[in-house]
């Protein structure tokens, strides 16, 4: 399941993911929120979070959020991805020199501190 997280700045868009994340998680929640970023101006900051709870994705959901990537034209800004999962954590600390923003990794723990860090 995905859900928004609340009071962030307008610039920034921010997701709880838990449990077993679907296609409909993301065609109900992440889809409409970037169509309305992408109706605004400036750049958009994400807060991306892997609850503690977090299952996995399905390949529906997975193939969602490579079109999110490959064909929604966001000026990302900063992105703040918070996990607990090592592999997942290291993987996107390698490769966060592709994402077309400032990316950092956060664990559960500092969840508040990601959101501070995003919101800047």
């Amino acid at each position: 399941m995905i859900e928004p997280i609340h009071d962030l700045p307008d610039d920034v868009l921010g997701f709880r993911a838990s449990g077993r994340v679907t296609g409909q998680d993301y065609e109900s929640v992440i889809i409409p929120a970037v169509n309305r970023a992408l109706q605004g101006s400036g750049r958009v900051c994400l807060l991306y979070q892997l609850a503690p709870d977090f299952e996995g994705f399905d390949a529906h959901a997975l193939w969602d959020d490579t079109k999110i990537s490959l064909t929604q034209p966001i000026s990302w800004k900063r992105i703040a991805f918070v996990t607990d999962l090592g592999w997942l954590s290291r993987a996107t600390k390698a490769l966060g020199f592709t994402m077309p923003a400032e990316v950092r990794v956060f664990e559960n723990h500092a969840f508040d501190e990601a959101r501070e860090w995003v919101s800047a």
